[in-house]
């Protein structure tokens, strides 16, 4: 799917935009198609948090505007560490580490970007480059050009060097000549005039048009853009759950809890969230919100956005069971119907505890004995109000004082969901051999 707007332009109705080099030169050098531009990512960790995922929405329109997108996985980068946006000195991972981390990460990408085509997307891995060069092959073609003076006045070294407790090691100090080298290496190697990046990045990006202007004439075209680092209406980082942070592969963050995370947004961010984190068209938006706004109950933006998102990351049939079990919890859907994996991830998502079958059997055990041993009901007395009052559904069904839970309630995963009011949820599960 391509867009009829430059990149530009639809970064700047979405709200991506925040800085840009050169811009007049830059505006003439976009109007021609085929442009390549690339963006670095940082491999860390063996999966990418949907923190990561502004920068990789630059690459997206970035090639559905025409161009041709190169993702940089840092395997070279990555051994020294970003000191941007960190207060301490990064953990240095193994070689290994960093191998199987980049490995990990592909498969993110080749999800989100179209590897086929015209413009069809990349990825190359900086260790290739960077693993070849000596020490003082750096400090004669890279350092050289550098002023200690203007590395200082970086706001990602800036920070940490007023911090007398950490300050910052000569090896995270010099990640910015390596981040630069890689601009000037794609730029001889794949004719690469772009750099695209967070805000925090900027330093790093100026850098490297410098270094290519050095090395390659004043007159060479390199160009930066950057996006805001977006944050929710009341200040709260972007890409925090309560359960921490929320990832972009189901090994990490369940599609399940994925899916839980965007239609749980805030009705003061949905509409930042359809703009920033989708690649809806601006009409299908503005569709959207009028909806919402005729019913905000009904939170129609934020199921727009957890569908679109789930089916962007994790497919269709992924989005399907999710929001069947989302709509099992939280609406009319039915419990009966999730399959057992389903379950399991709603029981990761949720209080839980664990309790012996053998107490299923005869006349099973009754519902009032078992809510005090959850965090539904802190004492009998009070597990019989709950009762009483009709508060309590077992599997989605409406409980009484006198329910007693047996066999036949266990659903698969051997598993029974009790929930107190319209979203407290507690999964019980009958494991052989385990007590409360």
């Amino acid at each position: 799917m391509t867009s009829p707007l430059s990149f530009l332009d639809e970064l700047r109705w979405r709200g991506l935009l925040y800085q840009r080099t050169a811009e007049e030169a830059l505006d003439a050098h976009l109007a021609r198609p085929g442009r390549v531009g690339y963006c670095g990512f940082d491999p860390t960790a063996d999966s990418l948090t949907i923190g990561n995922l502004i920068a990789i929405q630059l690459l997206v329109h970035w090639q559905r505007a025409g161009h041709v997108p190169v993702v940089v996985m840092g395997g070279g980068t990555g051994l020294i560490g970003d000191p941007s946006g960190k207060d301490a000195e990064r953990r240095l991972l193994s070689r290994d580490e960093i191998a199987a981390n980049v490995a990990s990460q592909r498969r993110i990408f080749e999800r989100l970007l179209d590897f086929e085509g015209p413009c069809a997307a990349r990825i190359v891995d900086n260790a290739s480059w960077l693993g070849e060069l000596g020490f003082l092959e750096v400090l004669r073609e890279v350092g050289k050009h550098f002023s200690i003076n203007a590395m200082i006045q970086k706001e990602s070294v800036r920070e940490r060097l007023h911090q007398r407790d950490q300050g910052i090691s000569y090896t995270e100090f010099s990640y910015m000549l390596l981040q630069a080298y890689d601009f000037l290496h794609l730029h001889r190697e794949l004719d690469c005039t772009v750099q695209v990046a967070g805000s925090d990045q900027f330093g790093n990006v100026t850098a490297g048009i410098d270094l290519i202007h050095h090395t390659l004439g004043s007159r060479t075209e390199a160009y930066g853009v950057t996006a805001p680092l977006l944050t929710h209406a009341d200040g709260r980082k972007v890409g925090k759950s309560e359960g921490g942070a929320v990832w972009l592969t189901a090994d990490r963050t369940s599609p399940y809890a994925f899916f839980q995370y965007w239609i749980n947004v805030p009705d003061a961010d949905v509409g930042t969230f359809l703009r920033s984190f989708t690649v809806l068209g601006a009409d299908e938006i503005a569709a959207i919100e009028a909806g919402h706004a005729a019913d905000p109950g009904r939170r129609e933006a934020q199921r727009a956005l957890a569908r679109h998102m789930s089916e962007r990351l994790h497919g269709p049939t992924e989005r399907e069971r999710a929001e069947a079990a989302s709509e099992a919890l939280f609406g009319r859907g039915e419990l009966e119907a999730l399959d057992a994996g389903t379950l399991a991830e709603v029981f990761a998502d949720v209080p839980h505890s664990t309790h012996d079958p053998e107490a299923l059997a005869g006349d099973g055990m009754a519902l009032i004995e078992l809510l005090p041993q959850t965090h539904l009901a802190g004492s009998k007395r009070e597990a019989r109000e709950f009762l009483r009052s009709g508060a309590v559904s077992v599997n989605g069904r409406r409980a009484e004082l006198e329910t007693r839970l047996s066999r036949d309630d266990l659903l698969p995963g051997a598993t029974i969901l009790l929930r107190r009011g319209k979203k407290q949820w507690h999964a019980t599960r009958w494991s052989a051999g385990q007590g409360a």
